[in-house]
């Protein structure tokens, strides 16, 4: 078995893959602060919980964006299982099978979109990644980065009206009726939820003219479903799209060198 942990701004999420199939997926806040002892608390109880021991754990991937967790949660890793993870980053990028657009400033997490995208598809691709910012990364057939756009995700576009208005509330993250918003919930649910709808579906209609139409677009992140009306918009939603990712990345690593450190538990 191999766990990939996907370290972001709002959620540190862990997925299990047993070969190439995801068995369990377990989300907690990325708290920069947290100890090693707290995440392997937390480890240790979803493990035992779905009956599986240390020692099935073969391989470890940690894919970091919090500079502050990356090694608390490398030391908890190696602590745990016996082994040192991979760690996506660039002293790992030329073994694999893309074309890094500036290695040492890209997103880890983009890379293993990219990877997951060109691995599954054999096509130009963007992934729109819906996390805690919104995220166009665009991979050719050959494996070739393209292009990355970013843009503040959802809640976090919402957050920040709640907090830098004195009057503007904190509101749920659903598509209203109408565009012409008739209370304060309603108004910012309207320019938010629908003006992203119409931000998403015009940034891969741009990518797609600049690939004169020759792109597929792929949804993922834990916010793909929150606009229905894009759905028609993507070719493929995969939401765990990144944990593959971040798995591939290990055994592709793993293939290149040739080594695996098993675990001592």
């Amino acid at each position: 078995m191999t766990l990939a942990i996907d370290t972001g701004n709002t959620d540190a999420v862990f997925g299990l893959f047993e070969h190439d199939t995801l068995l369990h997926i377990w989300r907690t806040p990325a708290q920069p602060e947290a100890s090693s002892a707290h995440f392997e608390a937390k480890l240790r109880l979803w493990l035992l919980e779905a009956g599986i021991p240390l020692s099935a754990v073969r391989q470890t991937v940690l894919c970091s964006v919090v500079p502050m967790l990356t090694p608390t949660l490398r030391e908890m890793l190696t602590e745990l299982f016996g082994m040192e993870p991979v760690v996506v980053g660039p002293t790992i990028y030329p073994a694999l099978p893309l074309q890094i657009l500036r290695p040492h400033e890209i997103g880890a997490d983009l890379v293993a979109n990219a990877l997951a995208a060109y691995t599954r598809y054999q096509r130009n691709c963007v992934v729109v990644d819906f996390g805690t910012a919104l995220t166009f990364t665009t991979v050719s057939a050959t494996g070739q980065m393209l292009g990355v756009a970013i843009a503040p995700g959802l809640k976090t576009a919402i957050r920040a009206l709640f907090s830098n208005t004195a009057q503007l509330p904190e509101v749920p993250l659903e598509l209203p009726t109408s565009a012409l918003g008739q209370n304060t919930t309603h108004a910012i649910q309207a320019g938010v939820v629908l003006g992203y709808e119409g931000l998403v579906r015009s940034m891969i209609n741009r990518i797609r003219t600049e690939l004169n139409g020759d792109c597929l677009a792929i949804g993922t992140g834990g916010l793909v479903r929150a606009i229905s009306t894009l759905q028609a918009d993507f070719d493929d939603l995969v939401p765990g799209l990144t944990l593959t990712g971040v798995k591939l990345v290990g055994d592709t690593v793993r293939a290149y060198t040739g080594t695996l450190v098993p675990s001592s538990r």
